[in-house]
């Protein structure tokens, strides 16, 4: 529940921000073949990207979405190319678990001049409420980068879920604050 003195405070941020989208998945980045007779390439499902993009849209406006391959280089690229087309807040789902190709933390985290430790902490003590102790493998976190917000979620549907839940109120005002 909201205290009346952080709605006042909610006031004046912005109502509606740019948002850039990053799936990172090696499997849905590969592209499969179709059984059309061309033979063009589609990608396939991106569930959690969906899901973070039928989050924002209406309330905020989607600048890019991307679906890469778990590459630091890749996401630091496309991190840079989002920033320069004008998002304000990029929300990255995949690559935040312990496997060896799980790369977006130690991708993100250098980046950070301010890290939002409290997202990563809301978000794992949520997830322990539905999963038990196995919610400690999630490195779910979100930072400031200049003047963007930086946000990595899992890469599971209902994780994102539960992300959006927690960060999608305070965009607006995170944005508000990175600018003072």
């Amino acid at each position: 529940m909201e205290s009346k003195s952080m709605r006042e405070h909610k006031k004046h941020s912005p109502l509606k921000v740019k948002v850039g989208i990053i799936t990172l998945s090696d499997s849905k980045s590969n592209q499969q073949k179709s059984n059309n007779s061309d033979d063009t390439a589609i990608p396939k499902e991106d569930v959690s990207g969906k899901i973070i993009m039928e989050s924002v849209k209406g309330e905020h406006e989607i600048v890019s979405y991307t679906i890469i391959p778990d590459d630091a280089e890749l996401l630091l690229r496309n991190l840079n190319n989002m920033r320069n087309t004008g998002a304000q807040v990029i929300i990255s789902t995949g690559g935040t678990g312990i496997g060896k190709r799980d790369i977006t933390i130690e991708t993100i985290t250098p980046l950070f001049t301010k890290e939002l430790k409290g997202f990563g902490e809301i978000f794992r003590y949520e997830s322990y409420k539905e999963l038990g102790t196995g919610a400690m493998l999630s490195r779910t976190t979100a930072g400031v980068w200049g003047e963007t917000l930086l946000v990595a979620l899992p890469g599971s549907p209902n994780a994102v879920k539960l992300g959006m839940r927690i960060i999608k109120p305070e965009l607006g005002h995170l944005v508000k604050h990175m600018k003072n």
